[in-house]
């Protein structure tokens, strides 16, 4: 395997993040709730993450205008969209397994 320049990792990372949530985007139906039970995060984790990167690299953005970036739309229109009421066996697998920082 060839070695990758900065700028080559960075192109490919960010590529890669764009298919990651395009791929979300075409499975609206998959709730956050089913993310965090089956892989630990979530659409407002990645929306967390891409904030806090964008403060790592001293630029503003808001949360909100990071959530946006994710869901391609303001959240509460997503929600109010898309996301169902969690059953309870979502909510207690949920609570059972929530990580620290969710």
């Amino acid at each position: 395997m060839s070695e990758l320049s900065d700028s080559q990792q960075t192109e490919v990372e960010a590529a890669v993040f764009r298919r990651l949530v395009a791929h979300l985007d075409e499975h609206k139906d998959v709730q956050n709730i089913d993310l965090m039970n089956l892989a630990g995060f979530c659409r407002n984790c990645l929306s967390k993450w891409y904030r806090a990167a964008c403060e790592d690299a001293g630029i503003e953005l808001d949360y909100e205008a990071a959530r946006e970036r994710v869901y391609g739309m303001p959240y509460g229109e997503w929600k109010s969209r898309y996301q169902r009421e969690a059953s309870s066996e979502q909510l207690a697998d949920f609570e059972r397994n929530r990580p620290a920082d969710a």
